[in-house]
């Protein structure tokens, strides 16, 4: 049993030392800096993360339950090592660099104004999710459902159609380029 459980709170300015491990339903966490902290175990539920730095995380079995990102650091987090329970989050203008999202179920996902080099999405369920202005330079999609993914705004992605699923995505005129890239042409 965890030993806390909080609702509809507002915690603001705390670090890891003042978030004792539990469940948090409904809560606004702001700026925030758990920067390197372990999170393994803790809930959130319905919450919301606004300028925080999460970068480094330890995510093993952490629950994500409908919780919205906002301006956060976010670098090199293993989202794949979450609990996978109704996991269910968005991003918005967040740094997800280096992240991983490996074999997770993720679909109907927003990332709005996101940056995400490197970021692996290879074997996930992204289908129905959309990429708004958001920076895909060197991520990596293998084997990946983007059934119905919106990419028309997204920028730098470079998607194998033979790898991947890719029925009924969107892709502007201008991101075709991402979608020849392994076939070593030049679109001008």
């Amino acid at each position: 049993m965890l030993a806390t459980y909080q609702v509809n709170e507002e915690l603001k300015d705390i670090t890891i030392d003042d978030l004792p491990k539990g469940e948090y339903e409904d809560c606004v966490f702001i700026n925030c800096n758990f920067a390197e902290a372990d999170l393994s175990g803790y809930i959130f539920v319905e919450c919301e993360f606004n300028q925080c730095n999460l970068g480094n995380l330890k995510l093993s079995g952490t629950a994500f339950r409908d919780v919205t990102f906002k301006d956060c650091k976010m670098i090199g987090l293993q989202f794949d090592e979450c609990n996978t329970f109704s996991l269910r989050f968005n991003f918005h203008n967040c740094v997800l660099d280096y992240s991983s999202f490996y074999k997770l179920k993720i679909k109907n996902t927003t990332f709005l104004n996101c940056k995400m080099t490197e970021v692996d999405f290879s074997e996930t369920q992204l289908n129905l999710s959309q990429f708004t202005n958001t920076d895909l330079s060197g991520a990596v999609f293998q084997r990946t459902n983007l059934e119905k993914v919106d990419f028309r705004t997204a920028l730098n992605y470079s998607i194998n159609p033979e790898e991947n699923q890719i029925n009924k995505a969107k892709f502007s005129s201008d991101g075709l380029a991402g979608l020849l890239h392994k076939y070593n042409i030049i679109v001008g």
